[in-house]
């Protein structure tokens, strides 16, 4: 049992002392951007409690750097401050109140790929787009499918997210392609992963070595503009109905705190190929929340993904490609079996045929200009404690006059 804190934790609070996850914050009245833990409704400066430069920096990835050994020296020197009433004094002065820092992105993306391993999200998919095929493509259950995003549009939380344009499908046969606005815009509510040591090119890493190059967790909302994405996505996949934005949670949640949310994933239909068999169980028990103006529209669990962080990550270098520290690769869109489960617009709406309706008289099939979605998510911790994530929230603006056209 991890023993008590001295600092001020509010009884349910998302970050115990058995969370302390990672973000990048500039205090109030500062303009030095800096690495810090959240530990209740505070942070804590890490450069200024361990003395350390690594941490006096506007992003993670010199600490990520430096690998696993460090990392766990460094939360378990955290948690020490932290529950040692001796240093209490000395640390106190560095926990600065959470509603008064202003938060960013967390790391400096290498590269982003984005993978599609939920069933459920698929297998409904599938269900739109090819009604009467098998839901599923062949491959599916062979190989977590996956893209190659755009680093340089992943986001912090809050950044608004100007309506994309873009070509959309002719109306009918012998037209050009129309042009405008989205009047798709969707969410995906996934969760992200975040490397911190790199691999050699040509050498693969396997499911077993997951947490000696994976740091730890995140929430993504890959935006998505479905009308553009159906007209360009075959044959090579979406492009520009996914690389105008992708918001990503200011903190990351290190491995460790997740041990006890840890579980076995859905049953294999198939045997798998060697270098996707885990020797040790990397299902995840979170459960995200979606809210849209607010009101809660979904509550999809990540422990219903039929492909684990470590599998994707194993699948993302079998063919050689390297990892650098400050990649980012996620799940994809996280739904669940039942309706209330699922983690996008087009399905919660069915394609737009069955508009969600909302608490204020209006209804939604796709987003609207204005529109501001949140994402969080929690996760068992250990002692009996609870596991945030934060929020990664972003508002919808209209689009630009020169996209009109």
């Amino acid at each position: 049992m991890t023993a008590a804190t001295w600092a001020e934790v509010p009884k349910g609070s998302p970050f115990p002392l058995q969370n302390l996850p990672y973000g990048v914050f500039t205090p109030a009245g500062d303009t030095r951007a800096r690495v810090g833990v959240a530990i209740g409704a505070h942070v804590l400066d890490v450069a200024a409690v361990l003395g350390d430069d690594t941490f006096a920096h506007g992003a993670l990835n010199p600490f990520l750097a430096q690998g696993r050994a460090r990392w766990t020296a460094v939360r378990a020197e955290l948690t020490a401050l932290l529950t040692d009433a001796r240093h209490r004094a000395s640390v106190t002065p560095h926990l600065h109140p959470l509603d008064a820092v202003t938060l960013h992105l967390p790391f400096e993306v290498a590269d982003y790929v984005d993978f599609y391993a939920s069933e459920h999200h698929a297998a409904n998919v599938g269900r739109m787009f090819r009604p009467g095929a098998e839901p599923l493509t062949p491959q599916w259950k062979h190989l977590p499918i996956g893209y190659h995003g755009r680093a340089g549009t992943v986001v912090a939380s809050g950044t608004p997210v100007v309506r994309p344009c873009g070509q959309k499908k002719p109306g009918a046969a012998g037209e050009l392609p129309g042009f405008g606005p989205s009047a798709r815009l969707d969410i995906e509510a996934e969760v992200g992963f975040v490397v911190g040591t790199g691999s050699a090119l040509g050498t693969p890493v396997g499911t077993d070595a997951f947490a000696e190059h994976v740091f730890g967790v995140c929430l993504v909302n890959d935006w998505s503009a479905r009308d553009v994405q159906a007209w360009e996505y075959v044959p090579l996949g979406p492009f520009l109905a996914k690389s105008f934005a992708t918001s990503v949670s200011p903190w990351i949640v290190p491995l460790e705190a997740l041990e006890a949310a840890r579980v076995t994933p859905p049953e294999r239909a198939h045997a798998l190929r060697p270098y996707l068999r885990e020797t040790e169980d990397w299902g995840l028990d979170l459960r995200l929340e979606v809210r849209l103006n607010g009101q809660p529209v979904s509550r999809p669990p990540f422990s219903a993904m039929y492909w684990t962080g470590a599998q994707m990550l194993a699948h993302m270098t079998v063919n050689g490609a390297s990892l650098r520290t400050g990649d980012l690769y996620a799940s994809g869109t996280v739904s669940g079996p039942e309706p209330g489960e699922r983690g996008c617009l087009m399905e919660l709406t069915w394609g737009g045929e069955e508009p969600l309706k909302l608490a204020d008289g209006t209804s939604r099939a796709f987003l609207e200009d204005g529109d501001e979605v949140t994402i969080t998510a929690t996760a068992p911790g250990a002692d009996g404690t609870v596991i945030g994530f934060g929020e990664v929230t972003g508002k919808i603006l209209p689009a630009v006059a020169g996209g009109r056209s």
